[in-house]
Formats: C-alpha cells, structure tokens, sequence
C-alpha cells in the first residue's frame, strides 16, 4: 500500500541521459558527517532525482533531476583531484536510480574510495568500495541492496522505527555496521529512546549529523 507521500510523488527520475555525464545538484569538499565514516575528509557528488520522497529530507531540492545541469565524468574527475581527497562519497536525491558503473570506475581507475548513500530502492550498478543503506519506509529497499550493505543507516522519526530498523537488520550482512541515527529536527524527542535501544542492543552505534553541529555542508 502506498503512502500519501509516494502515491502522489512524481518520478523525478531521467531517463535519457548521454553516455559519460550526470545530473548534478552539487559537489563539494568537506568532513563526512554521519554514519561510519563520520569526520573522514570526503568530496561529495551529488545527483539530482530522488522519488523515495522522505518527509523530513533536508535536501529538498534534488528530488527534480530535470533542474539539474548534467556533468562530464571527466570535470568532476578533474574537481575531485584538486580537493586531495582519497574518498568520494557518491549521494542524492537517490544516486542508485542511475547507472554509476562509468563514474565509480573512471573514480576507481584513479585510485579513489568511492563510497555509496542509497536508500537501497533501486538495484545497484558501479564499482563501490562502501554502500550505506538508509532504509525508507515510504520506498522500501530492495532485498538484494540490503545484502551488499557494508552499513545500514537507519534514521528514527518515532518509536517504530526500531522495529523497521530490526526488520531491515535481518537481511544484511553479519559483518554490516548498524546505525541508529535520530531524525534531525526531532532529535530532543526521539534521542533518549535511541540511547536506551542501543544499550539494550549494543550491536547498534549511534550516528549523529555532526556536519550540522560543525556548521559545514
């Protein structure tokens, strides 16, 4: 059964895009803020398009891919040199909905970790040294996603979603990293209640956006 959300959501997904490009919303260089890799100097990529449609996404403005410019591999091969980074973390909007087998190895050829942030809905297709899962209800993650996770990010809104974290924890790896991680404008709320499962639960760790307390991208 579909959502209000997801019911009504458009696509904002492209379709046709030439061979060697992708639709970019922005790229920057900075501190990874959240999940395993968090205070890892990291360039960010992210694509534009997301129909997942998360009511608290903070990044609004990729969900349309079609305001998005597109971008040779080769210029943001040239960005990513210039930031002296070893990490690249590919994000969205939902960077899976796109075929990123030439971007993740022309990056791989170059000798950079490329590091995935999926919501897990769509197959993946690249070469990626880490994929972090962040499971969404309005769009669940495909099973086989869920088996490639090296991480497994799940955010909580309210109190059942520590039985939606649970049941996504049960199709991962044994070797997977689990992430509790509290829903930023909730977090007073909901953060007691996390504190709590993962001290009665300790094969879970607390991820914060600690970027937004950092005040960088």
């Amino acid at each position: 059964m579909q959502t209000p959300v997801t019911a009504n959501f458009k696509k904002n997904i492209l379709t046709k895009i030439p061979e060697g490009y992708y639709p970019l919303m922005e790229k920057f260089y900075t501190i990874q803020g959240e999940g395993y890799h968090t205070g890892k100097p990291a360039f960010f990529i992210r694509l534009a398009g997301c129909d997942v449609g998360c009511v608290w996404c903070d990044v609004k403005d990729s969900w349309e891919a079609s305001a998005s410019n597109l971008i040779a591999v080769n210029d943001l091969l040239k960005d990513v040199a210039e930031s002296k980074t070893p990490n690249v973390v590919i994000t969205g909007g939902e960077p899976a909905a796109y075929n990123l087998t030439t971007l993740t190895n022309a990056l791989s050829a170059k000798g950079y970790k490329v590091w995935l942030e999926t919501s897990g809905a769509y197959p993946l297709y690249g070469n990626f040294d880490w994929i972090c899962v962040s499971p969404k209800k309005f769009k669940p993650p495909m099973d086989s996603v869920l088996q490639k996770a090296s991480e497994l990010k799940v955010v909580v809104f309210n109190e059942s979603d520590f039985e939606w974290a649970e049941e996504n924890a049960s199709k991962v790896s044994d070797t997977a990293k689990l992430f509790l991680q509290p829903e930023y404008s909730r977090f007073d709320r909901v953060m007691p209640g996390i504190i709590d499962y993962v001290k009665r639960n300790p094969q879970w760790s607390i991820s914060l956006q600690t970027h937004k307390y950092l005040n960088i991208p």
